[in-house]
């Protein structure tokens, strides 16, 4: 299990640098943050996933942890130099809708709501 956690924890990482490249994007005229719907809907099962494999706080929440990382370090200092993380609202979507997606996720895990239906067999 513990390679499982280290590929949903890499799976967080990639996915915070693919929501900052996406991010900007535009359908023509029209800004589309594919980046941020990406994260707001991938990171949550990331994070239920990694809490199903164990629900300690640290490790269930591996996967938003490594996400909030990559968005920090390469959305603020990017590769030469480059900001990947401009002052738009996109960018915001990004941080705000991935962190509270992700510690949705994570209170879910830790107040135990998680797979409860499944593990009595209840539906």
């Amino acid at each position: 299990m513990p390679g499982l956690l280290a590929l949903l924890t890499v799976d967080g990482l990639l996915l915070g640098a693919v929501g900052l490249v996406l991010t900007p994007m535009y359908a023509g005229p029209v800004p589309a943050p594919v980046g941020a719907l990406l994260s707001i809907l991938v990171l949550p099962w990331l994070v239920l996933h990694a809490g199903e494999l164990d629900p300690r706080p640290g490790l269930a929440g591996a996967p938003l942890i490594a996400w909030l990382a990559a968005v920090a370090v390469l959305g603020v200092g990017g590769a030469g130099g480059d900001v990947l993380l401009p002052a738009t609202w996109q960018s915001l979507l990004l941080v705000g809708g991935g962190l509270g997606a992700g510690l949705w996720a994570l209170r879910t895990v830790l107040m135990g709501d998680h797979g409860r239906s499944h593990v009595r067999g209840d539906e």
